[in-house]
């Protein structure tokens, strides 16, 4: 059985991300979703717990896919799931500098384990999650880039979605 993880903050989860879960779930085994519980690089605008939630929804028609929470090193989450690959999708050029910068350093750490990269739908290829935020906190509608759940969640943040009625999160 191959074992594959997908790590990410998934602040918030993007069709882009379930694009890319559903077709590895179509490749491996099993997939396991690693929500990176205080990433070191970002604060996330969603405590994870809510991300977590956002994921099972989002994924629970989706066989052979787990959703966990991590705070080691990737490939110390990887070994505690005896996973051999680390799924990551990618969308644009620039996410492959990053990604190929990861990629030698987890090497460096694990060299057992192998990077996939899966290249996301040409629909979902231009969906961020800091866009989806952007657009959400200036009014616009997300409906089409998140799911459901995710998509309430913004409108509930910052309003209903009508174009030019910017609303703070704050507020």
């Amino acid at each position: 059985m191959i074992t594959a993880i997908y790590p990410g903050t998934y602040d918030p989860v993007t069709n882009g991300h379930v694009d890319v879960i559903t077709r590895a779930a179509d490749i491996f085994d099993r997939v396991v979703v690693g929500v990176v519980g205080s990433p070191a690089h970002k604060q996330p605008m969603f405590p994870v717990e809510e991300r977590v939630e956002f994921l099972k929804a989002a994924l629970s028609g989706v066989e052979k896919v787990e959703v966990d929470v991590f705070k080691e090193l990737v490939v110390d989450f990887a070994r505690r799931w005896d996973a051999k690959v680390i799924v990551k999708g990618l969308r644009v050029i620039s996410d492959f500098e990053w990604e190929f910068q990861m990629n030698q350093l987890n090497r460096t750490l694990a060299p057992d384990i192998e990077t996939v990269y899966v290249m996301a739908s040409p629909e979902v290829s231009f969906v961020s999650s800091s866009g989806v935020k952007e657009i959400a906190a200036y009014g616009g509608d997300v409906g089409e880039l998140v799911p459901e759940l995710v998509a309430l969640r913004l409108r509930e943040l910052y309003g209903n979605g009508r174009p030019g009625a910017p609303v703070s999160p704050s507020e």
